[in-house]
């Protein structure tokens, strides 16, 4: 990703709210990866942040908390459909996939060739397709996989550091081909990507996850359904 320098952070913070972080119970399904899977998965980021810095967004894998948290605020456990842009090396896409159920599809979206590949090598598992492109491909993805509308999009890549333009498909693309009722969650260390979504799916539900690095801010939008409602 190449970053616009053009960010309206004022606009973006004024259409989010915060709220208390509270964290609940933590869902049992996602349980630690093997110690050396996630050494694995820290070498591979680096060595991909050192590639492409602004394209990655950090040099470590996101932490188990934030991975429970977005789990929790996709709801995976109850999607048919999760798609997940910016897997980079599997960290969230496994923890997905350890919340999803049996019947579910988890459709991954990379755009680093090298993670890519890795993601194809060491995440198997009959429910999980692994594509590498755009995400503003994502309508074309499914149909290629035949897959309905998704319940759940999640979305690591750094909306932040893209040019304006890719940044707007990408939100009309995952507002569009969102199932109504669905979520779109999105971990960012800046509040740019609100700038993209708000106007395609409203004001979204702010949260900071501190345990994680670098810190970072969750947003999680809900689309309306047929007549309007928000589910909570």
């Amino acid at each position: 990703m190449h970053d616009a320098r053009n960010d309206r952070t004022t606009s973006a913070r004024a259409a989010v709210r915060p709220l208390d972080d509270d964290l609940g119970d933590l869902p049992t399904a996602v349980d630690a990866p093997q110690a050396d899977q996630t050494t694995g998965d820290r070498l591979a980021f680096l060595l991909g942040f050192v590639r492409d810095p602004s394209g990655v967004g950090s040099v470590v894998p996101s932490s188990h908390r934030l991975e429970r948290r977005l789990v929790r605020n996709a709801r995976i456990g109850e999607a048919r459909t999760v798609v997940e842009l910016g897997p980079g090396t599997g960290g969230t896409t496994r923890a997905f996939l350890r919340a999803m159920s049996p019947q579910a599809r988890l459709l991954s979206i990379e755009l680093d060739p090298v993670f890519h590949a890795r993601l194809a090598r060491t995440v198997r598992d009959p429910r999980h397709f692994a594509e590498c492109g755009s995400a503003e491909r994502i309508a074309e993805m499914l149909a290629v996989r035949r897959l309905p509308a998704p319940d759940a999009i999640v979305s690591g890549i750094p909306f932040s550091t893209m040019p304006q333009d890719i940044g707007e498909r990408i939100a009309a693309e995952v507002a569009a081909v969102l199932a109504p009722g669905g979520r779109f969650v999105a971990y960012q260390v800046r509040p740019r990507v609100a700038e993209f979504t708000s106007p395609h799916l409203g004001t979204p539900k702010f949260e900071w996850e501190a345990w994680n690095i670098p810190p970072m801010r969750v947003f999680t939008w809900v689309k309306p359904t047929a007549d309007g409602t928000r589910r909570p």
